[in-house]
């Protein structure tokens, strides 16, 4: 029996995301959080111009949505639909529509509330001391993950695709220069996107055409153990910048090249429409793959709801934010083009072989799926449907998927620094930008070359990103609801999504935990242990503290105004 087409997944999923900013997005702004375009954010309250710099909108949404976009939303569906193309594509749609967006929204609603502070701060202000010191051991580790095998993922990448190598180093200049352009010289915003864009495709011909391989062995190491250094490098001085000579620009550029990407995709879709070979719920699925649920939520992770987000949403998208408005379009609309790559993925690789045992083949393990699945059935859908030739079209994906991973590791290391700061302030231990950074770097590096000289020891807690990145999810959402219990707002949109992200995410968590005794892996069982106390601790915290809040005297609104003087040029 011949599966659906996938041009239909694809329509009935855009048409669901984009319903979901149009309407739903826009209840949460009215009746939840109820957002003021007149309120002082922090960017103009602390404007410092290296943390704190008012930001043109569609500028912080580019920085935003690739900080948060990365290859984790590639990597989650590419492995997920090895139960099935609808489970995954089900997760995807409803979760961006009704989870992740309001959750990204509400972070970043709630830390530019706060005077731009991160979650691990706004958790000591609303669930407690105890709480705060619990849920920072949760961040730390998480980006730790993330940046350990983001960098490995990247280097595979660079590896395997040669030709991404040139465009993903050539596009740091473009965003220097784009940076420049916006910043310095005040160019118009279009114009400055139309070429920055343009030199970034160019330097993709380009490297297609002069793809850049490593020697097997320099100074000892593999070639995935060079780029992986060179990264870290890379991250350590990107995060010391100011945010709009690198940050700003490289992201927003990416954000632009990343739905140019999606257009390409989705237009081979339209023109191709292929055929989802894959099994809508797959009865044979590998025997090392486990249950569906609850391991499908986990899996998929950044794709449907990303505790990650709020991180980078209270750590760096909140000290940029020019009007309160935006954090709508800014947060809500980031999350829908999240779940765009999401689906895309999905269709990607159901839809990008001839036949379900062609498929099978390449599903064979649970371990199989991911980024390459996704650049080899995407190039295949591109050569049906535009024409363009396999390679080249493998070089454009590979290139997306490095450039967000790439994106993604060094506003890890950015936050890292933060949370390594602030963990050194409740020890009492003041450290500068560069002494915390060195920590990050040094940490980050010995966690990914424990098991290696190519770097393999990144990727030893992946098997915890998903479930860890999960219960941040669902703790940051008890704190909004705090926040929105003590406002006297309506509390329910966010109550019951977090109880079941939560209640996903916990079991999770222990089915993992028999599987890494069971196999051995005490490190990772140490690890999944952790983790689980430190979150049922910060549960009862955020309980506690919701009884408490509804309880206690509603909070004033707290309404700062600006200043016709501190409004940004580039907004008038």
């Amino acid at each position: 029996m011949d599966g659906p087409n996938a041009l239909v997944l694809a329509v009935i999923g855009i048409a669901m995301m984009l319903a979901g900013y149009m309407l739903y997005s826009k209840f949460l702004a009215q009746k939840i959080y109820r957002v003021n375009a007149e309120f002082k954010t922090p960017a103009h309250a602390l404007r410092d111009g290296v943390d704190h710099v008012p930001t043109n909108r569609y500028v912080l949404w580019g920085h935003h949505f690739t900080s948060v976009a990365g290859a984790a939303p590639i990597v989650g569906p590419a492995v997920a639909v090895i139960w099935g193309w609808l489970p995954a594509f089900l997760w995807v749609t409803i979760g961006t529509v009704f989870i992740a967006g309001m959750h990204d929204f509400g972070a970043l609603w709630a830390s530019v509330r706060n005077r731009g502070q991160s979650i691990g701060t706004l958790s000591g202000r609303y669930i407690g001391g105890r709480g705060r010191n619990l849920f920072l051991v949760v961040v730390f580790l998480l980006l730790l993950m993330v940046v350990a095998a983001f960098a490995v993922v990247i280097s595979g990448l660079l590896v395997a695709q040669p030709g991404a190598v040139i465009p993903t180093w050539g596009a740091l200049v473009v965003a220097l220069l784009v940076g420049q352009a916006i910043y310095r010289l005040r160019w118009n915003l279009l114009a400055v996107t139309a070429v920055g864009v343009l030199a970034l495709y160019g330097l993709i011909l380009l490297g297609d055409r002069f793809p850049v391989s490593l020697p097997e062995s320099t100074f000892g190491l593999a070639p995935e153990g060079v780029w992986i250094i060179l990264l870290f490098l890379y991250a350590g001085v990107a995060s010391l910048l100011p945010v709009w000579v690198l940050l700003q620009p490289r992201d927003f550029i990416n954000g632009i090249q990343l739905f140019i990407g999606l257009a390409i995709i989705y237009g081979a879709v339209l023109i191709a429409t292929p055929t989802v070979v894959a099994p809508a719920y797959n009865q044979n699925v590998p025997e090392d793959a486990p249950a569906l649920v609850p391991l499908l939520f986990v899996t998929i992770a950044c794709g449907a709801i990303s505790g990650f987000h709020g991180t980078v949403a209270t750590g760096t998208t909140s000290k940029q934010l020019d009007r309160e408005t935006d954090s709508r379009f800014v947060g809500y609309f980031g999350a829908v083009g999240e779940g765009l790559l999401a689906l895309g993925a999905i269709v990607a690789t159901t839809a990008g072989y001839q036949t379900i045992s062609q498929w099978e083949q390449v599903y064979d393990s649970f371990s199989s799926g991911g980024v390459p699945v996704f650049v080899e059935g995407g190039a295949s859908i591109v050569n049906a449907g535009l024409g363009l030739p396999e390679g080249l079209a493998a070089t454009i994906l590979a290139t997306m998927a490095v450039l967000f991973a790439a994106t993604t590791m060094d506003t890890g290391v950015r936050l890292m620094r933060f949370v390594v700061q602030e963990i050194g302030q409740l020890a009492g231990v003041k450290l500068g930008l560069g002494a915390a950074t060195v920590v990050v770097l040094v940490v980050s590096l010995a966690l990914t070359f424990s098991q290696g000289a190519d770097g393999s020891g990144g990727l030893l807690i992946w098997p915890l990103f998903g479930t860890t990145n999960q219960l941040l999810a669902a703790l940051t959402m008890g704190i909004i609801v705090v926040m929105l219990i003590r406002k006297g707002r309506p509390f329910l949109p966010v109550l019951i999504p977090m109880l079941f992200v939560l209640a996903v995410s916990i079991a999770a968590a222990f089915v993992q935990l028999v599987d890494f005794y069971a196999a051995g892996e005490w490190l990772l069982l140490v690890l999944d242990v952790v983790i689980i106390i430190a979150a049922l601790w910060v549960l009862v915290e955020s309980l506690i503290a919701m009884g408490a809040a509804r309880r206690a005297e509603k909070e004033p609104e707290d309404e700062v105004a600006l200043t016709d003087d501190e409004k940004l040029p580039l907004e008038r």
